[in-house]
């Protein structure tokens, strides 16, 4: 299955991959090391809470693993005046201005403003242009939005 990313998103997944084959696999191993020194494993609730996070840490690795074996770079048609993957996009709602890029699944943030191309807001939006009024359906009822650029 093709999970679609920009390129931010590509980058920072393989960021957090290196960063769990190395720098977490190195600090789950001293604390396992760590807990067996202290003698019987039994009833070593350190060396059980480390063993659980190398469980954790290597199932994080392989479902990004697969993630970026999967990934594809959704690239953007330089000149396009319409919303695509990828688009940063001005709207207007009422006396409100959002701007929110349009990312995939995997690299959503509403804090940052990135929205998924699968959310209603994102696929409301997906090949409008600029002036266009969009009216999208959220959990709050109907919202009309006006886009006032793209980039």
């Amino acid at each position: 299955m093709v999970t679609w990313l920009t390129e931010d998103g590509l980058k920072k997944i393989q960021e957090e991959l290196e960063s769990r084959r190395t720098t977490v696999r190195q600090e789950i191993a001293h604390a396992i090391k760590e807990a067996k020194e202290q003698g019987d494993l039994s009833e070593n609730a350190e060396y059980s809470a480390a063993r659980q996070r190398q469980g954790e840490n290597e199932s994080r690795i392989t479902e990004l693993e697969i993630l970026v074996k999967n990934a594809r770079v959704a690239e953007k048609k330089g000149g396009s005046n319409k919303v695509q993957f990828g688009s940063c996009v001005s709207i207007r709602t009422g006396n409100n201005v959002m701007k929110f890029e349009i990312v995939g699944t995997n690299e959503v943030d509403p804090a940052k403003g990135k929205i998924s191309d699968q959310s209603p807001m994102g696929r409301a939006f997906m090949g409008k242009e600029k002036g266009d009024n969009v009216i999208v359906e959220t959990p709050s009822g109907k919202t009309d939005f006006e886009i006032l650029e793209i980039e």
